[in-house]
């Protein structure tokens, strides 16, 4: 009895030490965020090594569909996190299940609906994606099969971020490993050992995503969750699901976001260069992810201490834990923009060993990446807002990276400088949103100053 109560105790995010609280939740998130990103990393490199330059080509063709199953995913998973966590802070735990219970539902039947209508129309969906004639078959053999296991991807996505929510950083870790760290073991077997190529590091994806998904069935079914689930939990109910979309659409724009730029910019690249340039940015793409994917576990780890806090009217821990995270993401997006800058072929050269595939992505990889030590800013910023329930500002902050700035530039920016200047857009972006982010924050830093009181 004692064993529960202490574990259903979540006080310790209002108690303990930021930086070590910080270091606690984070630190968790940033393995399986790593684990993750290595799994993008190494499953483009085996790609690359075992099938060809086309082959990586398809995966950024089909990255665009990848994210708008992620995008839905993410919705309901820190909408829902959002809402758990303050309700934690205000003691208020059937509230909190209730949230996480119309997550799960929510994301079952969205992912189902998703499924049934990208199988129906994947050769159109990646024809406008920016599939050549030469690089369609790739994606399709590669898409077919990640809509089969969409469900399971999208469960365990959503629950992790339910999960990380109550304070069980190491248990959604574990999700994350599962999923990614097998998906590591599955690849090469299915690609080399099988000789099933592109399709083969599909179904090693959703094997191991059905796996994680089974682990985190158990954790529910075990009543290892601190929220009290039942039955009526899963019910859907019209005013919580409008809250957690409300507080998840952050989530799905930049997420839907990036599937849009990425759409976009394969199609200008399809243009400007071809097939080569889109397989360029493809690994580039997965290497942001590598580079980004630390930084956002910090990000989980910010979001339910400010949330937590912000419930309990701690508004100085709230401030103290913002400081915090946004210079413990400087000074890790900082480390890596020094290495890239450095060493861009000799990172590039690990997906492939193309002598004209990396002529054209080891500058680009530079140039794209000149602003990465200010993403942690804007991403920790616009994370504020969600964690506190301020919907406007969370919204708008999403939409200033990809749609205000990114996407306007794309438009724009190649009709004067071509190629180079689908590179440039992605740092020109990153600054002006960042800039806005850090003024947006600093105005509710002061508004936190007025209304800050003991509690």
């Amino acid at each position: 009895m004692a064993a529960t109560a202490n574990r259903n105790d979540k006080s310790f995010m209002g108690t303990e030490p930021i930086g070590s609280l910080l270091i606690k939740l984070s630190v968790p998130a940033m393995i399986g965020m790593i684990v993750n990103a290595l799994y993008n990393f190494v499953d483009t490199i085996f790609v690359g090594q075992g099938v060809g330059p086309l082959a990586i080509a398809g995966l950024s063709i089909a990255f665009p569909l990848q994210m708008l199953i992620g995008a839905f995913a993410q919705t309901f998973g820190i909408g829902s996190a959002s809402i758990i966590s303050r309700r934690l802070g205000e003691k208020n735990e059937p509230a909190a299940a209730c949230a996480a219970g119309n997550a799960i539902t929510a994301t079952v039947i969205v992912s189902l609906i998703f499924m049934a209508v990208g199988l129906s129309f994947t050769e159109q969906i990646l024809s406008f994606f920016g599939a050549t004639e030469e690089i369609l078959p790739y994606a399709m053999d590669y898409v077919e099969i990640i809509l089969l296991g969409a469900m399971f991807l999208s469960l365990s996505m959503t629950s992790n971020g339910i999960i990380r929510a109550e304070g069980q950083a190491k248990v959604a870790m574990t999700v994350m490993l599962i999923g990614t760290g097998l998906n590591l073991v599955f690849d090469p077997v299915f690609i080399f050992v099988f000789d099933l190529g592109i399709r083969g590091a599909a179904m090693a994806t959703v094997l191991s995503q059905f796996l994680a998904f089974l682990f985190v069935v158990r954790f529910f079914r075990k009543n290892r969750s601190t929220l009290p689930l039942q039955r009526n939990s899963f019910i859907p109910k019209r005013k919580v699901l409008s809250e957690i979309v409300s507080l998840g659409i952050p989530a799905f724009v930049r997420q839907s976001g990036t599937s849009l730029m990425v759409l976009l910019t394969n199609n200008l690249l399809k243009v400007y260069a071809g097939g080569l340039a889109i397989a360029s940015f493809g690994m580039i793409n997965k290497l942001l992810m590598f580079v980004l994917m630390p930084l956002f576990g910090i990000v989980q780890g910010f979001q339910p201490i400010a949330g937590y806090n912000y419930g309990a009217r701690k508004l100085d821990r709230v401030k103290q834990v913002l400081k915090t995270s946004m210079g413990f993401a400087t000074i890790l997006a900082t480390a890596a923009w020094i290495v890239i800058q450095l060493f861009p072929k000799h990172i590039l050269s690990v997906f492939s060993g193309d002598i004209s595939l990396l002529s054209i992505a080891t500058p680009a990889l530079r140039i794209s990446m000149l602003a990465i030590p200010l993403v942690g800013i804007q991403a920790i910023g616009s994370t504020l807002f969600q964690s506190i329930g301020k919907r406007v500002p969370s919204i708008f902050l999403s939409l200033t990276r990809q749609f205000i700035f990114l996407i306007p530039i794309l438009l724009f920016l190649p009709n004067i400088l071509g190629i180079n200047g689908v590179w440039i857009a992605f740092p020109l972006a990153d600054a002006l949103s960042t800039l806005v982010t850090f003024i947006w924050v600093m105005l509710e830093v002061r508004n936190l100053n007025r209304i800050s009181q003991p509690y």
